[in-house]
């Protein structure tokens, strides 16, 4: 039988120290509770609810489009139980299991999900929870059991004798029940230290219901870390990126110092592609088989075909480099650049809406913008597509096989016609025909004697 997933995210989130709410904060480019919300559909889940509070409206947009997605508001921060209970409009007819998770634990596994349904279907349960043992328990509720081994309940800290501060198997607030869940919600109580309905207080109200708590635990401490500060975003940051580098080595990914690399989830990686020491990975970047990114190089949603090479410092943005072509080091391809076959892009040559002929070259210091540059030409150093008039942008389109000299500007709408050649330190405004040189500057001339005069002149 299918089941539901509630996910609890509507903590203030007040040791984020932010406007934004916590449950958005980026995790490797992805909202923190967007890790939650795609394990539970991984798992199978017919239904998610995300019970949010602070910053609903902002969460709800973030995730608009979501099939079966729901979101629910927890108007005052009353409890867990109260927090759940919010849950019930959405899911009071579903017949299935209702699994409940916490919206800032990202590193939940699918597994842990679909194992606390199956053990409670496969013990005839009323309810399964995750339990974990930590050599530091503390600010956790402790699991009691009787000398069977049984779960008795769940004592929260501040609730707790010193005996049973003692124990080191804690709830880390991830359960499973079956469909008598609403009402039971309703027994529960905020007789305790905080004033709150306590979720766990479940495990009483079931066991005397006369239905079987069922249990099974996490043998990863790190699975069910959870963000309430910047300094626990990052940890559970680094855990993920630890995760992912491993993942990526195990396909055949050569990472130098791995630990110094940055890489999102949404990022695809062929076998043999080389990333050096610094290299940070975003988007939707994907890199074909035998890709090499030098040191310190960032590309954001970008794809190197097999066999392109991204050398150190470049930046990426939205641009295509195809088989064999390379950029860089030091160069800036910003969105829709495109470099075709063994095209070569140098240091600091900028690139912006501007497509590269098949083993065209721009060796350095050059800007393209809204530009085309047929196969086989040659762009100069300092040569620059001046492409906006003030109001709007213009284009500029070279030809096959051509060359434009050093220090050049091409002032947009501008064509150069295959194998025009353009001499170094013009600036040209008129389209160049086949195969024609197009000098435009002033002619040189050279005043004899004018350095000494000059030089007189202030004695």
């Amino acid at each position: 039988m299918a089941h539901a997933v509630v996910i609890l995210a509507a903590g203030l989130g007040t040791r984020m120290k932010s406007k934004l709410p916590k449950v958005l904060h980026p995790l490797l480019g992805k909202p923190l509770v967007g890790y939650c919300i795609d394990t539970a559909f991984a798992s199978g889940a017919e239904k998610v609810v995300v019970v949010v509070g602070h910053g609903a409206e902002q969460v709800r947009q973030t995730f608009e489009g979501y099939p079966n997605l729901s979101f629910v508001v927890q108007e005052q921060q009353l409890g867990t139980a109260h927090a759940l209970a919010q849950a019930q409009p959405v899911l009071a007819d579903f017949p299935g299991p209702i699994v409940v998770t916490q919206g800032d634990t990202p590193l939940t596994r699918v597994e842990t999900l679909t194992g606390l349904v199956s053990t409670m279907q496969n013990q005839g349960a009323g309810m399964a929870l995750l339990t974990m043992r930590l050599e530091d328990p503390t600010g956790y509720g402790r699991i009691l059991r009787d000398e069977q081994g049984q779960i008795l309940g769940n004592v929260e800290q501040k609730d707790a004798t010193p005996e049973q501060r003692a124990i080191r198997e804690i709830n880390p607030g991830v359960y499973c029940f079956d469909a008598s869940l609403w009402e039971k919600l309703k027994l529960v109580n905020n007789q305790n230290a905080a004033g709150e309905y306590y979720l766990p207080d479940l495990i009483r109200i079931y066991r005397e219901a006369g239905q079987k708590v069922a249990s099974i635990e996490s043998k990863d401490t790190g699975e069910l870390l959870g963000v309430n500060s910047r300094a626990q975003l990052a940890q559970v940051e680094q855990v993920l990126l630890e995760r992912l580098r491993s993942h990526w080595m195990a396909q055949g990914v050569r990472m130098i110092q791995p630990e110094t690399i940055y890489i999102e989830p949404s990022v695809e990686l062929a076998p043999d592609v080389t990333l050096w020491p610094g290299v940070i990975l975003r988007g939707s970047t994907r890199l074909g088989e035998g890709v090499e990114i030098g040191a310190y190089a960032v590309l954001t949603d970008t794809v190197v075909e097999a066999g392109g090479k991204i050398k150190s410092h470049t930046v990426c943005e939205e641009a295509y480099v195809s088989s064999g072509a390379d950029a860089g080091p030091f160069a800036r391809l910003r969105p829709k650049a495109h470099l075709e076959e063994g095209a070569h892009v140098g240091n600091f040559v900028e690139l912006k809406n501007a497509r590269l002929g098949k083993r065209a070259k721009a060796g350095h210091l050059a800007y393209l913008g809204d530009a085309e540059v047929g196969e086989e030409s040659n762009i100069g150093a300092g040569v620059i597509t001046a492409n906006y008039d003030g109001q709007r942008k213009h284009k500029t389109t070279i030809g096959k096989r051509v060359f434009v000299g050093s220090n050049s500007v091409l002032i947009a709408p501008v064509t150069l016609a295959d194998d025009a050649f353009v001499a170094g330190g013009s600036g040209i405004n008129q389209d160049v025909p086949e195969g024609a040189l197009a000098i435009a500057r002033e002619r040189q001339r050279n005043i004899e004697g004018y350095v000494k005069r000059k030089r007189g002149q202030h004695q």
